[in-house]
């Protein structure tokens, strides 16, 4: 079905995208203990420079952000560098790519920290679940409420990592404000317990969101700027009785500062809180005038409904890019997909889980040659 809207141009921050097809983000843990972006990870978004966008994996702003072991980070001039090189390339390979900016939050560990609390919104740690930490799987600690005096350095931190993103020529940059981390702390009513002008009303839980995105359109365009929301998401131990209400207003102000798009993991292949019907794409598109994208769980078919019922203009796709590097080719000309099902060496390491898996045509020509044999 090569005449499907899949397949179709879009126009975004004066750029011409050659196809809806974003590539997700995805945190591998390829950098190394110095968090400096490398060739191996260049080499695996070159060879997926085919998508009409890439977000890149979590990208810490700053140390304290720090919360997944071996993630890359945008806080020092060498990872500028590393970034900057990786863009290049997928730059001459014909790609569009942007950087999503990450502060973990409580869901981290001191281990991270030289043995300092991580931070949050309140001292509420993460139920439910285990951390791989530096020094092995750990239970989540009880975090260190945010004084005034942290929240504003941490948004100077944002400002400085869209100041070295830009720096390193990204397209654009994505706040990340969903999966259970920082911002998604501050603006979840479970979460965020604070009785001061950060937490509380709906106003007061936007509050940080509302600051960090006055931040980073200080430095870049408001059109090259993404947002992304988990308004469905349980991880990270997120979800409260008025989600819903939440993520509207949340929407809405993020159309009031038109940013370039919003990403909203509308999805329920990544955890459903179960606190009521799950939100929309169709209830985003009524509330954000922008560039609107899915993700979590799509399958071309139900990518091309989304987009051809007009609930989206972009759809992004995480587990089948992991092991198809060729995912637009293969969606376009119907050829199977390899299996994404094993997750056993998607994460840390190094080419194995991550840059060894072949093309259709790497794989077909091999088992042609293996026929004449």
């Amino acid at each position: 079905m090569t005449d499907s809207v899949l397949f179709s141009s879009f126009d975004w921050a004066s750029n011409t995208l050659q196809n809806r097809m974003v590539l997700a983000p995805m945190t591998r843990g390829r950098a190394g203990e110095d968090r400096i972006p490398n060739k191996i990870m260049g080499d695996h978004y070159v060879q997926r420079a085919d998508a009409g966008l890439i977000i890149t994996e979590a990208t810490a702003i700053s140390e304290e952000g720090i919360g997944w072991v071996d993630t890359p980070g945008i806080y020092t001039d060498d990872m500028v560098e590393g970034w900057r090189s990786i863009v290049n390339r997928v730059h001459e390979a014909g790609g569009k790519i942007v950087l999503q900016l990450w502060h973990t939050g409580r869901a981290s560990h001191s281990d991270f920290h030289n043995g300092d609390l991580p931070l949050s919104a309140s001292a509420i740690k993460i139920e439910g679940d285990e951390i791989h930490t530096p020094k092995g799987k750990k239970p989540y600690e009880v975090p260190k409420a945010m004084t005034l005096d942290d929240i504003k350095r941490t948004v100077e931190d944002y400002k400085k990592a869209a100041i070295n993103a830009k720096t390193a020529g990204f397209d654009g940059v994505e706040v990340h404000a969903a999966n259970g981390y920082l911002i998604n702390q501050f603006l979840d009513s479970r979460s965020n317990q604070r009785e001061d002008s950060y937490g509380g009303n709906l106003e007061n839980r936007y509050r940080f969101l509302a600051e960090v995105m006055d931040a980073v359109l200080g430095v870049w365009p408001e059109e090259n700027v993404g947002v992304r929301l988990s308004p469905n998401g349980a991880f990270n131990d997120m979800g409260a009785d008025d989600f819903r209400e939440t993520f509207t207003y949340v929407a809405q102000q993020l159309n009031k500062l038109k940013v370039g798009y919003l990403h909203v993991m509308d999805g329920l292949a990544f955890g459903f809180h179960e606190r009521g019907e799950a939100m929309t794409l169709a209830e985003f598109r009524a509330l954000y005038d922008g560039m609107l994208m899915g993700n979590c769980g799509y399958t071309k078919e139900d990518a091309e409904k989304r987009l051809a019922d007009g609930d989206a203009d972009m759809i992004a796709f995480g587990r089948p890019w992991i092991t198809n590097p060729d995912l637009p080719t293969r969606f376009k000309h119907d050829y199977p997909l390899a299996s994404f099902d094993d997750p056993s060496t998607w994460y840390g390491g190094g080419e194995e889980g991550y840059n060894d898996y072949e093309t259709y045509q790497e794989k077909s020509g091999k088992e042609a040659m293996t026929s004449l044999t």
